[in-house]
């Protein structure tokens, strides 16, 4: 689904910045297999915004299988025995001699592997240079079932019967800590969400599984190959967590993806996509008491694990020394410092977040400091807090002035933070970003399909009642708890320095880009390269017009960066050829196999 990346970052987003300013009235139930649902009725229109999220991420997976996560983001997509196939039998026949000569091919990696070792060749084991003579046979093998499984395939059969039915918005997320799947319906069609849903649950087929690989190794080179810093973001992440699995990508390293199997992805499934792993929460019109015994009827159904996810066991070594990346890009000269800092939830939480309100947007203190007086910056600098599950990180940033040096930044960045460890806030200005935060959150609260998120995100994280409980919590911070936090936390050896120098040749940034504000510009470059990247108008078209149908629905802080990459969007698909005028009618066909319940 390529439309899916344009929610993750507005997803992502939610968990760093949403402070609940008012009680959310919330049904807590648990069924006996585990599953816990969140309700919350609201009778304004006609629908309800609904989802699930399965409380794991790239955070919990080991060497071997990394990007695995994600890569169910997109298997869950696929169908079961009933829905996306046209003959299950059948299906089931390819995919299982697609394992067959995958296991084959295995064989011949790992020979590959031990060549590379040993220096016999060179570059990596996937390389076609490579490729054995008995290998070649394999692929050529697994290419013509490939061939055969579509036969089989309806493709995208669970978007065509919600959009028949008058569901809209569906799409996932993967982070480092959950994997969240959601759709709005019209409040009439709440059984065939809990159908499907349960269905996809309950009765899982991977198809496509091994090509579907080669769609993520073309994610990966769009979100991170392709872009001007994306690789050495992914190489400051891994230099900035020294212990924590958090270091390696949320898309996987390659050489894991490429050789992660449908055994493992079942065996990952039946442990963290259990019910007693899984939220499901619905906002919107509904009864509740009817919605609970939909979901004892459907998922239900599905039985609770047999032993539990493990407990994620590795902490974070404390940082004793600075660490430096210095890299040459086609970027703006730029200057991020990243310290480590606290979880969701902790305690000190609340506190960072006002941070880098103190800090942020044109009236804080970094552009007031960096720009309008000292003149070393452009742009917009920055504060982020991020808090994950189990860690968290502070960053700061500014974009290098021309003229002036990386250094000067980094220097004038560091007494920003030494000013808040020395100095104690004064009152007006600390409960001004109180304000500001809260009616942000307020905000927030109004769409049902931000609260939705919000609660999926949450819960997986921690516990859905930060919705509520955090506006006392973000009060009751004082200027003393400023000054500790950024006291222990900004120190010299806490901290990672990515400094980004224009590579010789390269043109300056588009200033339209440029004005942004730097926390919000990597991830809005990455998403305008990817789009240009993408040559099928009829997908082009169809993200465009699920951005206009967003646009209204965008937090007030993301609407600069977001009204660009609808801009770069358009842009691109003027340049593209039209799409053909076929003849005839369009025809409508009826999904394949077991119809759904209405």
């Amino acid at each position: 689904m390529a439309k899916r990346y344009l929610l993750t970052a507005l997803a992502v987003l939610l968990v760093a910045g949403a402070l609940g300013a008012q009680q959310v009235k919330v049904r807590e139930e648990v069924l006996p297999n585990g599953m816990k649902l969140l309700l919350v009725e609201r009778h304004d229109s006609p629908t309800v915004s609904c989802g699930w999220v399965a409380k794991v991420g790239s955070v919990n997976e080991p060497p071997g299988i990394t990007g695995i996560s994600h890569l169910f983001e997109h298997m869950m997509f696929k169908g079961t025995k009933t829905i996306g196939t046209n003959n299950y039998a059948k299906d089931a026949e390819v995919m299982a001699e697609q394992d067959a000569v995958r296991a084959e091919m295995e064989k011949e990696y790992t020979l590959l592997r031990e060549k590379l070792r040993r220096g016999e060749i060179s570059g990596n084991i996937y390389d076609p240079a490579n490729m054995t003579p008995r290998l070649k046979e394999l692929r050529a093998q697994l290419e013509k079932l490939f061939a055969e499984e579509k036969k089989y395939i309806v493709k995208d059969e669970l978007d065509q019967i919600y959009t028949r039915e008058g569901g809209s918005g569906l799409n996932a997320f993967t982070t480092e800590d959950q994997t969240a799947y959601f759709i709005t319906v019209p409040a009439n069609k709440l059984e065939l969400w809990f159908w499907l849903e349960s269905d996809r649950l309950a009765n899982p087929v991977f198809r496509e599984f091994y090509s579907e690989r080669d769609v993520v190794r073309e994610e990966r080179r769009l979100r991170t190959e392709s872009t001007p810093t994306g690789k050495f973001d992914e190489a400051a992440n891994a230099m900035f967590w020294e212990s924590s699995p958090y270091s390696h990508p949320v898309v996987g390293w390659p050489s894991d993806v490429e050789s992660i199997n449908r055994a493992q992805a079942l065996a990952y499934f039946a442990t963290y996509y259990a019910p007693n792993n899984l939220t499901a929460a619905l906002v919107g019109d509904f009864d509740s008491d009817k919605v609970i015994a939909l979901a004892k009827e459907y998922f239900g159904r599905i039985p609770r694990a047999k032993t539990p996810p493990p407990e994620m066991i590795t902490d974070e070594m404390p940082q004793i020394a600075q660490k430096r990346l210095e890299a040459e890009a086609d970027t703006n000269p730029e200057v991020d410092i990243r310290f480590h800092a606290v979880p969701f939830d902790h305690k000190d939480m609340f506190a960072f977040q006002l941070v880098a309100d103190l800090l942020n947007r044109r009236t804080g203190r970094l552009y007031k400091a960096l720009v309008e007086d000292e003149k070393v910056a452009a742009g917009e600098p920055y504060g982020m807090y991020r808090p994950m599950k189990y860690e968290g990180y502070f960053e700061v940033g500014a974009e290098v002035k021309d003229g002036k040096r990386p250094q000067d930044v980094e220097a004038a960045l560091f007494t920003q933070l030494d000013k808040l460890a020395a100095t104690p806030v004064d009152d007006h200005e600390l409960q001004k970003v109180k304000n500001q935060e809260l009616a942000n959150s307020f905000r927030r609260l109004q769409s049902n399909f931000y609260l939705l998120l919000q609660l999926l995100i949450y819960d997986s994280s921690g516990d859905w009642r930060f919705l509520n409980d955090a506006p006392a919590k973000l009060q009751a911070v004082t200027a003393a708890d400023i000054q500790r936090v950024s006291k222990t936390y900004f120190t010299k050896e806490n901290s990672d320095v990515t400094t980004y120098l224009r590579k010789a040749g390269s043109a300056p940034e588009d200033p339209e880009l440029a004005a942004l504000p730097a926390e919000l510009k990597g991830m809005v470059k990455q998403q305008v390269a990817q789009i240009s990247q993408l040559n099928d108008r009829a997908k082009l078209e169809q993200i465009i017009a699920r951005m206009r149908q967003m646009s209204g629905q965008v937090p007030p802080a993301m609407k600069p960066g977001f009204e660009y990459i609808l801009k770069k969007a358009q842009e691109h698909l003027d340049t593209l050829p039209a799409a053909p005028v076929k003849g005839g009618a369009a025809q409508t066909t009826p999904p394949a196999g077991e119809q759904p319940k209405p």
